[in-house]
């Protein structure tokens, strides 16, 4: 059974009472001694302040705790700054390897960086897990704090208890016969004012401006909304953004879609200024000075979407969906997908000739074209010669070990390890050949691989969009701003005025802008009997307050 505050004025308040929910008298001992009574949750029994026995009191009270929300925002602020130092991994070049990248580019930093995991750094577990313990602090933070502020100026009275009223930071004592007249004159004026009036036992109270009280928590609401939508983006579906490359003549499935989607490239094209062209005249001193500039590139694609369901091993059939060009800032989109245009490369190496010939004798006996994107494992000739693809690299290097590597799988620098077979050398001739360079790793060879030519196509960069979470930023950020200005623009101004014994007592307290409250006061009593009450906390009044 929880534990209960009774009041002499008999209201029951919840166990941690400060001040009475009903006539705010001061219900805690160690508060009756205060010069002032703290009014921000009007002396409400918190739930983190009075409960810490069970393991759900401890996690209630740790989240609950203004400390470790804004210790955790100061986290996430030089966390996500440090993100920014050097480019997370879906904005370097798509054809790069991420741990060579850092440390290539940035030396020492960049290799650190990487080993730390800062490369993808806003999906790590850790950043989300800092995310999910901020939302959970701004939700229970508020809860621990809305609810009981709610509770307690829902069963304010008008009569409030003579120590709530002469611990308020405005207050003033008037002795006056007229009472009537003077209250329903003060009643009138502050009505004039757009104060709600509330009249009990001869009594007032004057409030407006309460719904400023729960701007923080509207803020608090809106920040929550924006975490959610920053963390739905990490479920499938939610969110998509993908880079692909697609070649002239190429379909690929497009990622992010499951395999629903697939994409055929039928024609890039680039145009860049021409002098000669009198539309482009006006960027003749750019081009002089740069040189050449695009004027668009743009990617005649089709978009295909998969028809049916298919087992595992079957290949999917697509039906055609709508042909497009694609070009800067002029996206295909379909289905909440959008693709852009953001990058090309043009004259990508596709396919390579090569004769294979005798080295003395200048024959040749037979030519081969290897497909760099899908390359063969054997090519037959004539009379019985062939030539084996034993290795291919296609972004060709050596590694510290001199042993022959691929960079990426774009073929940049193709290399190639061919072992040839003739009716004189049945068992073949390895010879290891690259676009600069042919070797021969087992001696000298009676035959090799002499270039024949080289077929070339240009490559679209496309970036694949999907954003279902957008309008829940929207949404949240929008909430968000609501909340300021509804904490920032109005108060919550309260005056209480209650007749004693012949005397007229009045108190008032404001949330913030103590000026505006005492400006609202002075006016009301301008005309009347009443003295001006006064600030407890100005200096000229510090001295009498400490007697």
């Amino acid at each position: 059974m929880k534990e209960v505050v009774n009041c002499v004025c008999g209201h029951v308040n919840p166990h941690g009472t400060i001040l009475c929910e009903s006539c705010g008298r001061v219900l805690d001992e160690t508060q009756k001694d205060s010069k002032m009574i703290d009014m921000r949750y009007e002396g409400s029994a918190r739930r983190s302040q009075t409960y810490n026995k069970s393991i759900i009191d401890k996690i209630w009270n740790f989240f609950s705790s203004v400390k470790v929300g804004v210790s955790l925002i100061v986290i996430l602020l030089i966390a996500s700054s440090v993100g920014t130092i050097f480019p997370q991994e879906q904005y370097i070049p798509p054809t790069e390897l991420p741990e060579v990248f850092y440390e290539k580019e940035y030396g020492f930093s960049g290799k650190l960086y990487y080993l730390l995991g800062f490369h993808n750094l806003y999906s790590s577990w850790w950043y989300l897990i800092c995310i999910a313990m901020l939302g959970t602090s701004l939700l229970i933070a508020s809860i621990d704090r809305v609810v009981p502020l709610y509770r307690s100026l829902k069963k304010q009275k008008v009569s409030r208890h003579d120590g709530f009223l002469k611990k308020q930071r405005i207050f003033g004592i008037t002795k006056t016969d007229q009472q009537d007249i003077e209250f329903a004159e003060l009643k009138k004026i502050l009505e004039s004012r757009r104060y709600k009036i509330k009249e009990e036992n001869g009594n007032l109270l004057a409030e407006k401006g309460r719904f400023a009280r729960w701007g923080p928590y509207v803020n608090h609401a809106g920040l929550i909304i924006v975490l959610i939508a920053g963390m739905l983006r990490f479920l499938p579906g939610m969110y998509v953004d993908e880079v692909l490359w697609l070649r002239e003549g190429e379909t690929k499935e497009i990622p992010g879609t499951d395999g629903r989607y697939a994409l055929k490239n039928n024609q890039f094209k680039v145009e860049i200024y021409d002098k000669k062209n009198k539309e482009d005249q006006t960027f003749n001193a750019a081009i002089d000075k740069v040189g050449t500039i695009v004027k668009n590139y743009q990617a005649d694609v089709t978009l295909y979407e998969k028809e049916g369901n298919t087992l595992p091993g079957e290949e999917a059939k697509f039906k055609k969906v709508k042909d497009h060009s694609i070009k800067v800032n002029i996206p295909l989109k379909h289905d909440h997908y959008a693709l852009y245009q953001v990058d090309f490369k043009l004259d990508e190496l596709s396919e390579m000739s090569f004769n294979l010939m005798n080295k003395n004798t200048k024959e040749t006996f037979g030519m081969i074209t290897i497909s760099l994107d899908d390359p063969k494992t054997m090519y037959k000739l004539k009379d019985g010669y062939s030539v084996e693809l034993l290795s291919y690299f296609p972004d060709f290097e050596f590694d510290e070990n001199q042993e022959p590597v691929t960079k990426s799988p774009i073929p940049n620098n193709p290399a190639f390890i061919f072992n040839m077979k003739t009716p004189d050398k049945p068992e073949g001739e390895v010879s290891f050949v690259a676009i600069q360079q042919t070797l021969e790793p087992l001696g000298e060879n009676t035959y090799k691989m002499a270039f024949a030519g080289v077929d070339t196509r240009n490559v679209t960069a496309l970036t694949v969009r999907k954003d279902l979470t957008l309008w829940i930023f929207f949404l949240g950020g929008a909430i968000f701003m609501i909340g300021v200005i509804q904490g920032a623009y109005w108060n919550h101004r309260r005056i209480w005025i209650q007749r004693k014994d012949g005397e007229i007592w009045l108190a008032g307290h404001t949330n913030k802008n103590w000026h505006g409250l005492k400006r609202d006061i002075s006016m009301t009593l301008e005309g009347t009997n009443i003295d001006e009450p006064e600030d407890q906390l100005e200096p000229k009044n510090l001295g009498e307050l400490e007697k």
